[in-house]
C-alpha cells in the first residue's frame, strides 16, 4: 500500500508540474538519464528506491506533453488503419473468388490500392505490412490544401481499395468524399477512411459539413489519444462487415473462447495479449458526455485559428486554410524557419514541430489537448513572436 501511495503522490506531482514548467526537457536533465546505463545488478532493487530513481531521473527528461501547451503529433491510427485495411484485403479479394486467409497472396488477383499523395504515412506502413505493396500505391494529385482531386481519380477495377482522408496531417483539410465515394461504389471498390484525428468533426454539428459522404465508406479508423486525451495506443477500428474483419483477424484455440461466446474480442483485432483499451475510451466519452465532446473539440480549432490570425498579423505566412486544429506557418526561408522553431523549443513556454509540406520548412502546430486554456493559446503565442524576433 505504501508503495501505490508514493506512485500516486509522484504522479499527482508531476502532473501538476507540466502545467507550469517548461514543455521541452531541459538538456541536463536528459544527460542524467545516462545514469540508468549500467548493468542490472545481481540481486533485486527494492521497489520504493526503483520508483524513486525513475521519478527523479525520467520524470525531468520528459516531453511535458499532458500540459497544456504541447501542440505537437496529431498522428497516429496505425494499427486501427492495419486492421480495417486487412478486412478491406480480404473482402475485395473474396469477392474476386480468393480466400486470402486460407491461401496467402501468392498467385492472388492483383489489388489496385489508391490514395491520395498526402496520405499519412501510417497508412502506407499499414498497406505495406499487409503485403499489397508501397511502391506500387496509385496516388491521385491533390489540391493546394491536400485534399485529393476527385476530377483525377483514376478508373477503379475490381478488386480494389480506396483510401480517403479525413483531416490532413498538415492542412487538416478533408478529401471530397461525396465525388469520391460515389465513384468508388460504382466501381465496386472497398472505401477506407484514414480519420486518424479528422473523424472526430463528426461529433461537432458546427463541422459535419467536412464530413460529408463518409458514411458511405466501408471502413474507418481514427485515435483517441489526441481528442481524447487517453493514453497511447488507442486506435479504433469501424468495419461494416463484421465477417470480412473477423476473417482477417480470427484465432482459434483450444483454450480460448469458442463457439457459443457472445463474442471473442481476439477475432476482431491483431493482438492476443492487449490490454483493455476501450476503459478509458469509455471513460472519457462518459465524463465529457456528447455536448462535453463537442465543446472540447470545437474550443480545440477555435484555438488554432486564434494562433493563425494572432501569427499572420505578426507577419508570419500561415500556409493553411484553418478548417480544423492544425495550423502551418513559416517564419521566412528556410534556415531562418528552423532558426526560429529551435528557439522556440529552446524557450520553453510552448512546443510545436518542424515539418517540410508543399516544399516549405515551417512550423506545424496541432490543438488538441483538453487542457488548453485562451490564455495559454495568448502565452505560446506571445513566446513564438518573441522568439521569431530575436532569431
Amino acid at each position: 500500500m505504501k508503495i501505490l501511495e508514493d506512485a500516486a503522490r509522484r504522479a499527482i506531482s508531476y502532473l501538476d508540474s507540466v502545467q507550469t514548467r517548461h514543455v521541452r526537457p531541459d538538456p541536463d536533465a536528459v544527460k542524467q538519464l545516462d545514469q540508468l546505463d549500467v548493468p542490472f545488478p545481481q540481486g533485486g532493487v527494492p521497489a520504493a528506491e526503483v520508483l524513486a530513481r525513475l521519478d527523479t531521473l525520467v520524470s525531468p527528461a520528459t516531453m511535458a506533453m499532458a500540459g497544456p501547451r504541447f501542440f505537437g503529433f496529431v498522428t497516429g491510427a496505425t494499427v486501427a488503419n492495419f486492421t480495417a485495411l486487412a478486412a478491406a484485403r480480404n473482402a475485395v479479394l473474396k469477392r474476386s473468388g480468393w480466400a486470402v486467409e486460407a491461401d496467402g497472396l501468392f498467385g492472388a488477383p492483383p489489388i489496385q490500392v489508391v490514395v491520395g499523395e498526402e496520405c499519412h504515412p501510417t497508412l502506407v506502413k499499414s498497406l505495406g505490412m499487409l503485403g499489397l505493396g508501397r511502391s506500387r500505391l496509385m496516388r491521385v494529385p491533390v489540391d493546394a490544401q491536400g485534399r485529393m482531386r476527385a476530377e483525377a481519380l483514376p478508373k477503379l477495377s475490381a478488386p480494389s481499395i480506396l483510401c480517403v482522408q479525413a483531416g490532413n496531417i498538415h492542412s487538416g483539410a478533408f478529401d471530397p468524399f461525396p465525388e469520391l465515394c460515389a465513384a468508388a461504389r460504382a466501381a465496386g471498390a472497398w472505401i477506407h477512411v484514414d480519420g486518424a484525428f479528422g473523424l472526430w468533426a463528426r461529433a461537432c454539428p458546427s463541422m459535419q459539413s467536412l464530413t460529408r459522404g463518409i458514411e458511405l465508406a466501408d471502413s474507418w479508423a481514427t485515435d483517441a489519444h489526441k481528442w481524447l486525451n487517453v493514453p497511447y495506443d488507442s486506435g479504433m477500428a469501424f468495419v461494416r462487415d463484421a465477417g470480412a474483419l473477423q476473417s482477417a483477424m480470427a484465432i482459434a484455440a483450444d483454450y480460448l473462447p469458442g463457439q457459443g461466446a457472445r463474442r471473442n474480442p481476439s477475432d476482431f483485432t491483431p493482438e492476443l495479449s492487449r490490454r483493455a483499451r476501450g476503459v478509458e475510451i469509455y471513460a472519457a466519452l462518459a465524463a465529457l458526455g456528447r455536448d462535453g465532446l463537442t465543446a472540447m473539440i470545437e474550443r480545440g480549432c477555435t484555438q488554432a485559428r486564434r494562433f493563425a490570425h494572432g501569427l499572420q498579423a505578426a507577419g508570419f505566412d500561415v500556409l493553411n486554410d484553418v478548417v480544423l486544429n492544425q495550423v502551418v506557418v513559416r517564419f521566412g526561408d528556410a534556415e531562418r524557419t528552423r532558426r526560429v522553431i529551435d528557439a522556440i523549443q529552446r524557450d520553453g513556454t510552448c512546443w510545436a514541430g518542424v515539418t517540410v509540406w508543399r516544399g516549405h520548412t515551417a512550423m506545424r502546430i496541432s490543438v488538441s489537448s483538453w487542457a488548453t486554456t485562451d490564455e495559454d493559446v495568448e502565452r505560446s503565442l506571445e513566446a513564438m513572436v518573441r522568439c521569431a524576433g530575436n532569431a
